[in-house]
């Protein structure tokens, strides 16, 4: 046989390498992080331990098995819903949940939907939409899952097969992909576009309701972007006198432009943001807004204005689709209740929305690291576009962001011309000790 015969015979491969035991693992990391999660998980974690050393991908060594199911353990834990600190200086960021909300309730029942004065079965919209009518001077309000629903609900019983104008302007497009003219053709209704991408007058509305059948006149906030140069939009004020209800989508959830609840009145950087209370007043016959911006509750959307027609969007079979359950009306019936007790520090948007800037600076130097520095920080959510507020914090050299996620609990920062920024208006100053002890074992 040739030396060439003897080279081309195949050698067979090894056994592949033996996984450790799925069982044993799980238990292991039972004892190392005894109650943090659930034995399912835990097996989830060692199974993929096991599938990467029977791949090729993990050595079959005892410490670099333990290092990668730790790895992969944390993994887990930061999938899970958690407290997070908002070192961001976006108020209202809806990846972090937009506004805080406290709200602690036992395991208890409540009557949701039974009247304790009649004994007989109640409306679960009687009360914190009430309270929330109360506050924002409507005849009668609902409240719903979120603004978009509000928007779906009203269009879906008030415009089903007819028309409803609304601005060129004004066909946005809300978080996650969601446009206007999306919600008008799931609702039934029929889009009618008036006036241009910049200018809109009263005779473009007056022209599309001589030309179609009109439900609605809906002028929607322009929350997330804004016009500017030669524009021209139409009030509220002067799209009365039609014979065509007004409806009018905040988005943002401002419920009082005077703000009654602070003491020393609206904040300049509020300045221009159309509210609740005044938009009714000028003559809107219904309003939908979102209760975790500016209202700083729990998600969810509100629809005020018209008690008739408030009646017929609670009467329409879409309404018991995208009500809300009994967690986020107890929330939102305490957010009502301190706004008409016009307290603001029972609000946590308000409270951090508000803080003076030299407390701020107060605080970063407490954290005795890093360089202190004046900020601005952003209402979020999709309010205020441009707007930004006066903060302080503190600035850390390089990125440091992973790290930071890595406490517990984790906190969210942003990242700025190489430097690590932690802006504390959006810090609950609870959270200082934490935030320091933080910052101190980075060193």
């Amino acid at each position: 046989m040739s030396g060439g015969s003897v080279s081309s015979l195949s050698v067979p491969d090894p056994d592949p390498p033996r996984p450790p035991s799925v069982d044993r693992l799980a238990r292991s990391l039972e004892r190392r992080h005894p109650n943090e999660l659930p034995r399912p998980l835990l097996v989830d974690v060692a199974r993929r331990v096991a599938d990467e050393v029977r791949d090729g991908a993990l050595a079959v060594d005892g410490t670099a098995v333990a290092d990668r199911s730790e790895v992969l353990f944390r993994a887990a834990g930061l999938r899970l819903l958690q407290p997070v600190v908002n070192a961001t200086g976006v108020l209202l960021h809806t990846n972090l949940g937009r506004a805080p909300v406290a709200h602690h309730q036992e395991a208890t029942f409540t009557n949701l939907e039974f009247d304790l004065e009649s004994g007989e079965r109640g409306s679960r919209s009687a009360r914190t939409a009430a309270l929330l009518a109360r506050a924002c001077g409507a005849e009668a309000a609902l409240v719903v899952n979120n603004c978009a629903a509000a928007v779906l609900l009203v269009l879906a019983a008030l415009a089903r097969g007819r028309g409803v104008a609304v601005s060129r302007g004004e066909l946005v497009e809300i978080g996650g992909g969601f446009r206007v003219p999306d919600v008008m053709d799931q609702s039934g209704a029929r889009l009618v576009e008036v006036g241009t991408t910049n200018r809109t007058r009263r005779a473009d509305v007056e022209r599309a309701a001589a030309e179609h059948d009109l439900a609605l006149v809906m002028k929607v906030h322009q929350s997330n972007y804004r016009i500017v140069g030669f524009t021209e939009t139409v009030e509220v004020a002067d799209l009365l006198g039609l014979g065509i209800p007004v409806v009018a989508d905040l988005g943002s959830g401002l419920l009082d432009g005077s703000c009654p609840w602070l003491e020393d009145g609206p904040p300049p950087w509020l300045a221009g943001e159309p509210a609740v209370r005044q938009t009714l007043g000028a003559g809107a016959d219904l309003v939908t807004f979102s209760c975790d911006k500016l209202l700083g509750g729990p998600q969810a959307g509100v629809i005020a204005g018209s008690a008739e027609l408030v009646a017929r969007c609670s009467s329409h079979p879409l309404a018991r689709a995208v009500r809300p359950g009994g967690l986020v009306l107890a929330a939102l019936q305490d957010t009502a209740l301190a706004y008409l007790r016009r307290d603001a520090d029972a609000i946590p948007f308000w409270r951090m929305a508000t803080l003076p800037i030299d407390e701020l600076r107060r605080r970063a130097t407490a954290v005795g690291r890093g360089e202190v520095v004046d900020l601005a920080s952003v209402p979020g959510g999709g309010t205020l576009p441009g707007v930004t507020i006066p903060s302080a914090g503190i600035a850390l050299h390089g990125d440091l962001l992973v790290a930071l996620r890595r406490a517990d609990p984790p906190i969210v920062a942003r990242i700025e011309d190489g430097r690590t920024l932690l802006d504390l208006r959006t810090v609950d100053p609870v959270h200082d000790v934490h935030v320091a002890a933080t910052v101190a074992a980075l060193d």
